[in-house]
């Protein structure tokens, strides 16, 4: 996919970028003098931990940087014209219309109250490109392009009526609507089920190469960017580590710290010991059926999860793993069915709860960036469930939260008094992880806890969640889309689809052929670090090799 390298087709040219943040009223550095060439056509996939500074870089290609942020020092020319220091009017006219961005939330990044079609045609209206007639048209060529189902109609939706990877493909549509030079990707699939990533994966590249379009593609999944990048740069605290074209990269790093990315996700947690046939489940779903409205969204579910294991709930978008989380925490009550825990039936409604009950059941959301209040610090956070369940006030409250921060490996004299966007992704989580163990649980719902944070943090997350079930003898129903985390962490498997138990078992026996149709669809549907992968699955589904769900 790489295009001619020579000076004419030189579209980005990045120079000893410096790019400061401020924290606690000092400046300190995110980007270190990092050089980055792009091409007309041609896409570099920006890898490295959390806190490496590849979103940073990646708006700096826009001329932007985030609040409490700025260039410091360097040189940021796109096709020839400096953007480091240019004026307010000139970025505005190149953002959206030369330079579009893609964001990781497309839920997050559309606005609600708007449907898709009136958001796709702001841009080329409002830089005069194309009239709200034509820009309407050209939007279904591109829905029809990301391969969205009935591309007539469905710009007239709202953003909530559409699934999480059609919104996706929606929002990479929008940002084509001008027809930029460049797009910046930055972790676009990364909430997405496989079969879904694969879609919009294949999505993105086709749009990409057909308008020649320049893209840089930041994520922390090395196999998705394998697929996607011509060339890779690795970045660490904010410096260069190595770059180098995918297939090199790949067969050989050169840098240690880029083999260790390479060789992420060999953490298997030890096998929990046989359940004796005597032990009663913890929880036990028995016959629940639940629905949105008119909508059956869980068919006749049945469930048992035992003390001290761990069961992993898996399957793509839409296939009911969250809403049997809600139902167990009684925030949807069943048409019908019940959850006993610990054999006692639970009130449909959590508001019928009472607290003691309330306690042994906790959950930690998937984004820990909206399941903290922003204006709430630490302390707040994990001290209000220890107020609330356990009564503790002052003196003990403050000891027994800082006893929690040092659970999760989180200095207290560091962390206590610091808010949400002062954390890394990774931190939030383990704030999120030390509210829940406040209540002082038996059973903790853990709802894609991993699946926003890079491979080495996300490691880091299951370490930690396995030390706590081992010292704590906690119980854990472990939602997720990433077969790598079931592979590490899981006892037991349950495989979700439309609402329906599809298949359950052991690890070794879901995991083990022959496979149900929709295991062996999930299983081959997870990225692998070959840069023909992607192209080999779909062209075996074209075939029809293989169902595409």
């Amino acid at each position: 996919m790489a295009k001619d390298g020579g000076t004419g087709d030189l579209l980005l040219d990045i120079r000893e970028l410096w790019i400061e943040g401020r924290a606690g009223g000092v400046w300190h550095q995110i980007v270190k003098g990092v050089d980055l060439t792009l091409h007309r056509g041609e896409i570099v996939g920006l890898i490295g931990e959390s806190g490496a500074g590849k979103s940073t870089l990646g708006l700096a290609a826009m001329g932007y940087t985030k609040s409490g942020c700025r260039i410091a020092g360097g040189s940021i020319r796109f096709d020839g014209q400096e953007l480091a220091g240019a004026g307010p009017e000139r970025l505005r006219a190149l953002r959206g219309a030369r330079i579009a961005y893609v964001a990781q939330s497309a839920a997050a990044a559309f606005n609600p109250a708007y449907r898709l079609i009136s958001q796709y045609c702001e841009a080329p209206v409002k830089h005069r490109i194309l009239s709200r007639q034509q820009a309407e048209s050209d939007a279904v060529q591109l829905y029809r392009e990301m391969q969205l189902p009935n591309p007539d109609e469905i710009g007239f939706r709202y953003p909530h009526q559409v699934s999480g990877g059609q919104l996706q493909r929606a929002m990479t549509a929008m940002a084509m609507s001008c027809r930029p030079d460049l797009i910046i990707f930055d972790e676009p699939t990364t909430a997405l089920d496989v079969t879904t990533q694969i879609e919009v994966l294949a999505a993105i590249r086709n749009v990409v190469r057909e308008h020649r379009t320049a893209a840089i593609y930041i994520t922390h999944d090395l196999a998705v960017v394998a697929q996607m990048a011509d060339r890779i740069k690795v970045l660490l605290k904010g410096e260069e580590v190595e770059e180098a074209d995918t297939r090199r990269m790949l067969s050989a790093p050169q840098q240690e710290y880029t083999k260790s990315l390479w060789a992420v996700r060999e953490f298997r947690r030890d096998p929990s010991p046989a359940v004796p046939e005597s032990d009663a489940p913890l929880l036990e779903i028995a016959g629940v059926s639940a629905a949105y409205g008119d909508l059956t969204v869980l068919d006749d579910i049945n469930l048992s999860i035992h003390r001290g294991r761990t069961v992993a709930v898996v399957g793509e978008s839409g296939s009911g793993k969250s809403t049997t989380a809600r139902v167990i925490m009684g925030l949807l009550q069943p048409t019908r069915g019940t959850v006993r825990f610990d054999g006692v039936q639970l009130p449909p409604r959590s508001r019928d709860r009472p607290p003691k009950l309330q306690r042994r059941v906790q959950m930690i959301h998937q984004m820990a960036d909206t399941a903290l209040n922003p204006r709430h610090r630490v302390r707040d956070v994990i001290g209000r469930p220890l107020e609330f369940f356990l009564g503790l006030k002052g003196k003990a409250k403050e000891r027994r939260t800082r006893e929690l921060l040092s659970m999760i490996e989180l200095d207290p004299d560091r962390f206590i008094d610091r808010l949400p966007m002062e954390l890394s992704g990774g931190q939030k989580q383990r704030v999120c992880i030390a509210r829940a163990l406040a209540a002082e649980p038996e059973f903790i719902i853990c709802d894609e806890v991993t699946s926003a944070l890079d491979q080495l943090v996300a490691e880091g997350i299951l370490r930690l969640l396995d030390r706590l079930q081992r010292e704590m003898g906690l119980t854990y129903m472990f939602i997720t889309h990433d077969l790598a985390t079931v592979r590490s962490i899981a006892d037991e498997v349950v495989v979700m689809r439309n609402g329906r138990i599809v298949e359950q078992g052991s690890k070794a026996d879901v995991f083990a052929p022959p496979h149900h149709e929709y295991t062996e669809l999930l299983l081959s549907s997870v990225p692998e670090m070959d840069p023909d992968w992607l192209s080999a699955i779909l062209a075996k589904r074209q075939r029809g090799d293989a169902a595409v769900g």
